[in-house]
């Protein structure tokens, strides 16, 4: 099955695999993606997918860390994970001649994974550390603090790394169970994009995965609680944070391009009203943005902006107009014709980067069992009119927001700003 240059191969497990292949390039980049993140985690083990990813590049069964970082260090590679909400990807980057070695090391840390206790013991002083770095960054605070206000009581509004309280008594035996569930062929995608040929990567993963059984998928609730209106840490610190969260849609919603288009009009980029009113003409802030993301059943989009606390008031006033004039008004033809073009050209240059390519193919494999053309991309942004993000307005930003504060301001004057 081909879809534009990217090949797609089904196992009989269940398993995926994914290629583009791109002959101007001289290397390779190859990804293992999972089915399960974050929000897969029962309360009592919140931040296992991330301390699993942690400890695989540890060791396995057959290679200690050390062993895995000189293997791919020697052919002048590099190697990182991360943990999402709803997946968690590994990867590689080779030189083009070692494909068979990324995938090798990477196979080897998904399937045997060691979990020797003073390993665990050392990551988890280490993830521990994390959480205290990111607590140490409002910024990164208050993204933490919106989030569970928007998805209150719901495994989406819990930080993926974890609490201090549920990694201090993560066990050997939570580790180990919440691997051996979900790291199975029927949640897992592999997606390599380079100098590579299909069928030698689908020979390479089945040799290792094929006599697996499937296993299954996580099943997944979406939030029923509303947002909680106003949450607020208050601290000592040269600026106020700001995060003001609405949710969005879900990545099947055939509303999703709009969104993009608008979430670029409002604080995508330096053509922004957000960016142009609050940072170009008044300087009131030197970042403010919006980003959103987008779930199998749900999503969210989110403004903030970071200030010096005087200049709190001012900056909350001009966010909460400008939303309410985007409502009121919608966007210009001119706002959406430099919004699509931004978006038009960046998912053609993305095309040009080896190891973007490869996170592309495996993340659109794995959460729409489909990988699109580049080209449908740039046509999906074509086609958005005015009154397609004016819809998407009135399904976003006129619903309930979660506003999250952190920094010298008290819960009272955040509130009377919320319901004036």
């Amino acid at each position: 099955m081909k879809a534009h240059n990217a090949e797609i191969t089904r196992l009989p497990n269940g398993m995926r695999v994914v290629t583009e292949t791109l002959p101007w390039a001289r290397s390779v980049a190859t990804g293992f993606r999972v089915g399960v993140g974050g929000r897969d985690e029962d309360a009592g083990v919140a931040g296992v997918s991330h301390f699993l990813e942690h400890l695989l590049f540890k060791g396995t069964e057959s290679r200690s860390a050390t062993d895995i970082a000189e293997a791919i260090e020697s052919v002048g590679g590099e190697m990182n994970a991360h943990t999402g909400r709803e997946d968690t990807a590994y990867y590689t980057r080779l030189p083009a001649a070692h494909l068979a070695l990324g995938l090798d090391v990477l196979a080897d840390v998904i399937l045997s994974p060691a979990f020797r206790v003073n390993e665990i013991d050392a990551e988890r002083q280490v993830i521990l550390e994390e959480l205290a770095m990111d607590e140490d960054s409002h910024e990164d605070r208050v993204f933490t603090l919106v989030a569970d206000a928007l998805y209150p009581d719901h495994p989406l509004g819990r930080e993926v790394a974890g609490t201090r309280p549920t990694i201090e008594a993560m066990t050997r035996r939570d580790i180990v169970d919440f691997h051996a569930r979900w790291y199975r062929p029927a949640n897992l995608v592999v997606s390599v994009a380079g100098a590579v040929d299909h069928g030698d990567v689908v020979s390479l993963v089945e040799a290792r995965f094929g006599h697996l059984d499937g296993g299954e998928r996580p099943a997944r609730t979406p939030p029923t609680r509303p947002p909680k209106p106003v949450a607020v840490v208050r601290r000592r610190s040269e600026q106020v944070h700001l995060a003001i969260g609405m949710r969005a849609l879900s990545r099947h919603d055939p509303d999703r391009w709009a969104l993009d288009v608008l979430d670029q009009v409002l604080g995508g980029g330096t053509a922004s009203r957000l960016f142009r009113a609050i940072r170009e003409e008044r300087g009131l802030a030197y970042s403010v943005y919006t980003s959103t993301a987008e779930w199998s059943d749900g999503g969210e989009l989110v403004v903030y902006a970071g200030t010096a606390p005087a200049r709190f008031d001012e900056v909350r006033a001009l966010v909460d107009a400008e939303l309410v004039r985007f409502v009121a008004e919608g966007p210009s033809e001119s706002e959406i014709a430099v919004a699509k073009g931004f978006l038009e050209g960046a998912a053609l240059l993305g095309t040009e980067s080896v190891a973007g390519t490869m996170s592309a193919i495996g993340r659109a494999l794995l959460h729409h069992d489909r990988v699109l053309p580049v080209d449908v991309h740039v046509e999906r942004y074509r086609a958005v009119t005015v009154g397609d993000v004016r819809r998407v307005l009135d399904r976003v930003l006129a619903g309930p927001r979660a506003v999250a504060v952190v920094g010298p301001v008290g819960a009272r004057e955040v509130t009377r700003k919320v319901t004036a």
